[in-house]
């Protein structure tokens, strides 16, 4: 499959066969990674690192697996260059565009990242922005895979803010690939209409179920329990009133239980407030697979950039 130049900005743009590519490409590359296997596929290639917010994961991530098939990556903080203050994203796109093979954002505005796509000439990944954050999901369903065997017909539900950029973008590639999706999130935090209307396409064309809830029973029969934080950075201000609103939501043993299944597993995308969205003993429990999605995101990243920049068998 040919996926050369192409932006990752939203898993809206790919297929469920274009998904499964990556994945199948990310497992591939994470073996010769655990066999000491490094490549070339992006020898020679530059690509600018832009950060507007600090991260662990996704900076890691792309540093190492463009260094592990030779490329040189570049870090480019918001203290580093003009983005959007002394100079446009369209003038920013088209200088870097010029001097990177390749540009990976991470930031806060959606709009951004999709500016710097349309004027950098060059591949742009969407590391995170306000609306969506496709790179996470990429290492989730790996990570769902590597436990499961399979994504089609498991139980999905993510517990907490249904508004967010995580909860947007797993509702998003669960449909896409045949995952039953339940959003559990009080009802002034359910997703727009609009998104939940466009993954009821998705999912009537994968045979993926969607539900949208208020009832903490709906994590019945789950395989899967997910959250996020409650306030995204950027929005402290609204930190108090979420906790009072969210509280409810919390994972915990009693909601684990709940799910009737001893196989249920827990799955966040970092970093997590524990006492808040999950407790302590949640998080370290031995149903808890974070570090293995964390570790997932360099090698679900890796792949998303052999495939749209790199060279040879696996273009």
């Amino acid at each position: 499959m040919n996926l050369f130049r192409r932006n990752f900005l939203t898993l809206k743009d790919y297929t469920r066969e274009e998904i499964e590519y990556l994945l199948d490409l990310a497992v591939k590359l994470k073996v010769d990674k655990k066999r000491g296997i490094t490549g070339n596929r992006l020898k020679g290639k530059n690509i600018a690192l832009l950060f507007e917010k600090p991260s662990t994961r996704t900076r890691c991530a792309f540093v190492v697996g463009a260094r592990d098939e030779g490329a040189f990556p570049e870090y480019l903080g918001k203290d580093d260059i003009q983005l959007g203050h002394k100079e446009s994203v369209a003038d920013t796109a088209r200088v870097l565009g010029r001097m990177f093979d390749g540009i990976e954002f991470r930031g806060f505005k959606h709009s951004t990242v999709e500016e710097l796509a349309k004027y950098a000439g060059v591949p742009v990944w969407n590391g995170l922005t306000d609306e969506y954050h496709p790179t996470q999901i990429l290492a989730d369903l790996l990570t769902m895979r590597e436990y499961f065997g399979k994504l089609e017909g498991l139980n999905f539900v993510y517990v907490g803010d249904g508004r967010n950029n995580m909860a947007n973008s797993l509702m998003i590639g669960m449909t896409k690939l045949g995952v039953n999706m339940t959003i559990l999130a009080p009802k002034s935090l359910h997703p727009s209409a609009e998104l939940v209307n466009l993954c009821k396409g998705y999912a009537n064309e994968s045979g993926a179920k969607l539900n949208i809830s208020d009832d903490l029973n709906a994590v019945k029969g789950a395989d899967v329990i997910y959250t996020d934080v409650w306030a995204s950075m950027g929005e402290e201000d609204k930190a108090k009133e979420r906790i009072e609103l969210l509280r409810p939501y919390q994972v915990n043993k009693e909601l684990m239980d709940k799910t009737g299944k001893d196989s249920t597993i827990f799955m966040h995308c970092l970093p997590a407030v524990k006492g808040y969205e999950v407790t302590e003993d949640v998080f370290e429990s031995d149903k808890s697979v974070v570090f293995d999605e964390a570790e997932n995101r360099m090698h679900t990243i890796k792949a998303v950039m052999v495939a749209t920049l790199g060279k040879g068998d696996d273009r």
